[in-house]
């Protein structure tokens, strides 16, 4: 071992490298891994399979929002009349063809539970049924810890639900088309029982999550689902949508 004395000359230098190292070695994923816990932006997400809602935080992706919401069409609500869930299939099934996660032997809830939840626990047996979690709502902007027995803390939620969808033209499309945006991963967001309860069939008009760093997200991942399915909103909602990404 080479003696503190006898390294005085070299150490001046070494202590520069060293420095000069330290000062331009930033891991890159010491930028990424807040954004990356927080999911995943809906403009790197346009089929739903990758989880969460992560902010839109950069005047550029702000800007790809509003130009996305620019391209949905808008129309007046029509009536509610003859509007029931059992329209739109069995809640949860996975025999529904052309969406992402169906036939895969597992319920379309367990598959959005598996997509955003971490620390997974199964039912014994099964390597499907989620029984205890970890995941982070982005509604709320919290961590959740989630267990079956506590089932409603967590509700899937349909950005554009189904009622709303119902209004704007799915009272015309066949019952297979209506299973499809039931159970498209597009539009099935795992947050807060409480804020899925209260925002029941509103747009983003009426109705925003919580948090208020995510809603320009939420706006993007509500036009998603209208463009996929050729949906319009209504236009107070479109308004409010161009809006909550700075337009």
């Amino acid at each position: 071992m080479i003696s503190v004395r006898a390294r005085s000359t070299v150490l001046p230098v070494a202590a520069l490298l060293l420095i000069a190292g330290c000062a331009g070695a930033k891991p890159s994923h010491d930028t990424a891994a807040p954004s990356a816990a927080l999911g995943t932006s809906p403009l790197d997400n346009p089929d739903g399979t990758r989880p969460g809602l992560a902010p839109l935080t950069s005047d550029s992706d702000r800007k790809a929002g509003r130009d996305l919401i620019a391209k949905v069409k808008t129309a007046d609500a029509g009536p509610k009349t003859g509007y029931d869930r059992d329209q739109f299939g069995p809640a949860w099934t996975d025999n529904v063809d052309g969406v992402p996660l169906a036939h895969n032997n597992c319920d379309t809830r367990d598959d959005l539970l598996a997509r955003d939840g971490k620390s997974l626990e199964h039912k014994d047996g099964s390597a499907c049924v989620v029984t205890g979690m970890s995941i982070y709502d982005p509604y709320t902007g919290k961590n959740v810890q989630w267990t079956k027995q506590q089932a409603t803390k967590i509700q899937i939620d349909h950005v554009m639900p189904l009622s709303y969808d119902w209004q704007m033209g799915a009272a015309k499309w066949d019952k297979a088309k209506r299973t499809q945006i039931a159970n498209d991963p597009l539009n099935l967001i795992p947050a807060d029982g409480s804020q899925n309860a209260s925002k029941g069939d509103s747009g983003p008009a009426s109705w925003l999550p919580a948090n208020e760093a995510v809603r320009c997200s939420y706006a993007v991942r509500f036009a998603q689902v209208s463009l996929k399915y050729q949906l319009p909103v209504t236009p107070a909602d479109k308004k409010t949508m161009i809006q909550l990404c700075g337009g």
